[in-house]
């Protein structure tokens, strides 16, 4: 890119007031900002980091950029929004003690032992959504397919009766799109109305799971609620916000990641050559390494500075707030070896689409077992899968995916 246009580009970035054209592919203006602005003023006070080794650098330093979101969050949605009460209670907002107590309840049911007796339950339900597809002739990606394997899997996860499942990912959408950098008054409306709605429904889940536990080892539910009485001193509010997020946190990033993988295999056709020669578990590993660096599922990262540092050279005062790009920072060239290719047999792929640090995504290894099953046994059944119309993307900086992907199978 010409030194000029990118510092055209990146002097005129702003996370609330994007182009038309960056949710269909935000990767040049990424480019621009590596090139011209690695560490970018925003027009609102705050910075946006797109290289790798920045991101990395405030990962790290958890004492210093705290994911307390109560200062950034407050203002955004209102005192005593619902919003508000799910997003700064939630395991992925919040520094420790919080944070500690509640990971380590919810690692505690996805042990490797645990994850590994998942996938035969699994394979399953993925060859079930396959037969279905089969007698279609086709569908959509992500409804018939990448979606209803993340809900059915926490669902499992936490519990839910299948018949109360319905719902799930609609209050799971509404809510994740209120994180947007900018707020519509819609997006407010349904955010607030689906934690409202999901909050009743899990008092009275939780309830029942009081009176019949299950097993601690599988159920996240009743580790959490057991966890209060060892000690773990979650409170109910505590206790069904992180009920909401591991819903939240399971469903979407997984949606996105088997749906773009699906997708982008149709754009680079010798890659999806490469793959269909091999569906073994290790190239089928390698893949969906390269699948979540190359569309990160999760595009964005906040943190706030606790006290006055610097990131990527440049001096931040202490309260100055920070987007992590990590979409940018997983095509950065100073990381990745050709990084606007879709390369399925990259080694030592160091992406941070499950973040890093003591804030690395708690169910990554659940989220790659899905990914590895889905994808594989969708390709080894529908080599010849197409796209059937222009597949719709979700229209949001934050989560990168689609909301429809039309296709029919030979």
């Amino acid at each position: 890119m010409a030194a000029e246009r990118a510092r055209e580009i990146a002097a005129s970035f702003d996370l609330r007031a994007l182009p038309p054209d960056f949710h269909a592919n935000p990767y040049p203006v990424y480019a621009a900002l590596r090139e011209s602005a690695p560490v970018r003023t925003m027009p609102d006070g705050s910075w946006f980091l797109s290289r790798h080794a920045d991101v990395v650098a405030v990962y790290r330093d958890a004492h210093t950029f705290s994911s307390d979101k109560k200062v950034e969050f407050t203002p955004k949605y209102g005192p005593g929004a619902p919003l508000l009460e799910h997003h700064t209670t939630s395991l992925v907002f919040n520094d420790p003690p919080l944070h500690t107590r509640v990971r380590r309840l919810i690692m505690g049911a996805l042990t490797r032992r645990a994850i590994a007796e998942m996938e035969a339950g699994l394979v399953v339900l993925v060859d079930r959504l396959l037969d279905a597809i089969a007698a279609r002739g086709g569908g959509d990606l992500v409804d018939d397919f990448a979606a209803a394997i993340p809900v059915e899997i926490v669902g499992n996860l936490l519990g839910v009766p299948r018949a109360d499942r319905g719902p799930l990912r609609g209050w799971s959408l509404a809510i994740l799109g209120a994180l947007e950098p900018k707020l519509t008054p819609l997006q407010e409306e349904l955010g607030n109305r689906a934690v409202r709605e999901f909050v009743d429904y899990l008092r009275l889940l939780v309830a029942e799971r009081r009176k019949q536990p299950g097993d601690p080892g599988h159920d996240v539910l009743t580790r959490l609620v057991q966890g209060e009485e060892a000690g773990e001193q979650l409170s109910e509010i505590e206790l069904l916000q992180n009920c909401i997020f591991i819903l939240n946190a399971g469903h979407e990033t997984t949606t996105n990641l088997i749906a773009n993988a699906l997708v982008a295999l149709q754009e680079w056709p010798q890659q999806k050559a490469m793959l269909l020669h091999d569906l073994g578990e290790r190239p089928m590993t390698l893949a969906v390494e390269e699948f979540l660096r190359f569309e990160s599922s999760n595009q964005l990262g906040n943190r706030r500075a606790l006290r006055a540092c610097e990131a990527g050279g440049v001096a931040l005062p202490e309260g100055a707030l920070v987007t992590l790009g990590i979409g940018a920072a997983n095509r950065d060239p100073a990381q990745f070896a050709q990084p606007e290719v879709l390369d399925l047999a990259r080694e030592d792929n160091r992406h941070l689409a499950f973040g890093f640090g003591i804030h690395q995504c708690a169910g990554l290894s659940l989220a790659r077992l899905e990914g590895r099953v889905a994808i594989g046994r969708f390709l080894a059944r529908f080599p010849g899968y197409r796209l059937t119309a222009m597949p719709t993307r979700g229209g949001r900086a934050r989560f990168r995916g689609f909301l429809k992907a039309p296709f029919a199978v030979r």
